[in-house]
């Protein structure tokens, strides 16, 4: 199975996408490591600051020597050129805040999965034309379920993910699941500022298994 099918089951099997940056590569790992330890296989690191591409290239290294099976994607990729840049640094997948044209191309050439952020029907329609498999709703606050019942209709071939203000507890999770999404994507309320700052990777770890289960429960 090739990479790009192997996330296309593995993101909605596992149902959760954590993504996080943090300037400090030491911390950058050991976030990695505690996620892992939880059960979590598949993770986005967010294109947010200058020390990204070095931090990613040793969170690949840490992947390919001691987190086997652990699958590491970029987010906030805006155009093609830094596409072709992480992927060169070994990214297994690409997320984008919105809809870049310039990036499907080069994930397509690499035969990538990428996951273009939509906000409209509109831009879903021209992201399924571009062949996009995966749909990141973001934000996913602005949109909510409501907005995924609405539309999941249109689209029966497409998988959802909303990004932005999905919260870690059972009613809102429950809520999306229902709505249609196949997996959430979270970042600051699984992994927030003050954990980073703290360097408490035991909470973490601790809150990625809670998410875990609530998604089994739910499911």
């Amino acid at each position: 199975m090739d990479k790009k099918t192997t996330l296309l089951k593995l993101i909605p099997e596992q149902g959760i996408l954590p993504l996080y940056f943090y300037k400090d590569p030491e911390v950058s790992l050991e976030v990695l490591k505690a996620l892992y330890r939880a059960g979590i296989r598949t993770v986005e690191y967010t294109n947010r600051g200058e020390a990204a591409l070095q931090n990613f290239k040793k969170m690949r290294e840490l992947c390919d020597t001691e987190l086997k099976d652990m699958y590491l994607g970029i987010g906030t990729i805006k155009n093609g050129e830094m596409a072709q840049t992480f992927i060169d640094a070994g990214a297994d997948f690409i997320i984008c805040p919105g809809l870049v044209e310039d990036v499907a191309k080069v994930a397509d050439e690499n035969n990538l999965l990428w996951v273009p952020g939509c906000m409209t029907p509109t831009e879903i329609i021209r992201a399924e034309t571009l062949g996009a498999k995966m749909i990141k709703l973001f934000p996913g606050n602005i949109l909510g379920p409501e907005f995924m019942s609405s539309i999941k209709t249109l689209f029966p071939d497409l998988l959802f993910m909303p990004t932005g203000g999905v919260d870690l507890d059972k009613e809102n999770i429950s809520k999306w699941l229902k709505a249609g999404v196949c997996a959430v994507g979270m970042g600051s309320k699984l992994v927030s500022k003050d954990l980073l700052e703290q360097k408490n990777y035991a909470k973490i770890e601790e809150l990625a298994r809670q998410a875990l289960e609530i998604l089994k429960a739910v499911k």
